[in-house]
């Protein structure tokens, strides 16, 4: 199984920081953010993988991360996107990379308390389709939202008006190769992107996707200053009781 981690995007959200550099190369506490998900995977037992980045810190990358031995990766792989064509986007160009391995796709300003391996172990099991991560969240509105019954998930929903559950889409995903023959057949959204949500519920439609409800905390941590700040102050609470 093989990682990727999508650290492009042009971060107008976290502005004026991200003026001279990219949003996941911005500090959490004590780590560049980008550290953290490659942390993930390395630690659900992931040997290889990929970051692909954009824009004009994309050689700061390099310089920061190095071939990933510092992680215990066999060599991390870099991908370049050109312009903003959304996660989709991004994941398309990892194909030649996972060739017919399985998956695991976190995006770069996404932080998780919990140790991802027995959910990325659960996929490995399942061998085919896909899996992503819930978490229950207090406003659902400002994430795809996904609609469970009979403990299947129905639907997924971006940004809904009156969202049909509280359990938001977290930005980790496991894929296995078909995700790259539905990534060729999507059409742009509104906001002129590639959108994940319409790879998930193609999935959905399918019948191939399973997911898990995560028990800790997860953040987006590039979603707003309010967003980054709270991700500094849980990552320092979850070290410092680390240390305890």
């Amino acid at each position: 199984m093989k990682g990727i981690v999508l650290a492009g995007g042009l971060g107008t959200r976290l502005l004026p920081l991200t003026k001279i550099t990219n949003k996941h190369l911005l500090p959490v506490y004590d780590r560049p953010m980008v550290y953290y998900p490659i942390e993930k995977l390395v630690k659900a037992g992931i040997k290889e993988v990929m970051l692909v980045t954009g824009g004009n810190s994309a050689g700061d990358f390099l310089r920061l991360l190095g071939n990933g031995k510092e992680f215990g990766l066999r060599r991390i792989h870099y991908s370049y996107q050109e312009g903003s064509g959304g996660i989709a986007a991004a994941l398309a160009l990892a194909e030649d990379f996972i060739e017919d391995d399985l998956m695991a796709a976190i995006l770069g300003d996404n932080l998780f308390e919990e140790d991802l391996s027995r959910y990325v172990q659960k996929f490995e099991e399942q061998g085919k389709g896909a899996r992503i991560l819930l978490k229950e969240v207090e406003h659902p509105e400002r994430f795809g939202v996904a609609t469970i019954e009979d403990g299947r998930v129905k639907e997924i929903i971006e940004k809904p008006e009156h969202p049909a559950s509280h359990f938001a889409v977290t930005g980790c995903y496991m894929y296995d190769g078909r995700v790259f023959d539905i990534i060729q057949t999507l059409k742009p959204s509104g906001r002129g992107e590639l959108e994940i949500t319409d790879v998930n519920n193609a999935y959905i439609h399918a019948g191939q996707m399973s997911y898990d409800i995560l028990s800790g905390w997860w953040q987006d941590a590039g979603s707003s200053f309010e967003a980054y700040a709270r991700a500094q102050n849980l990552v320092r609470e979850l070290k410092l009781r680390s240390k305890e």
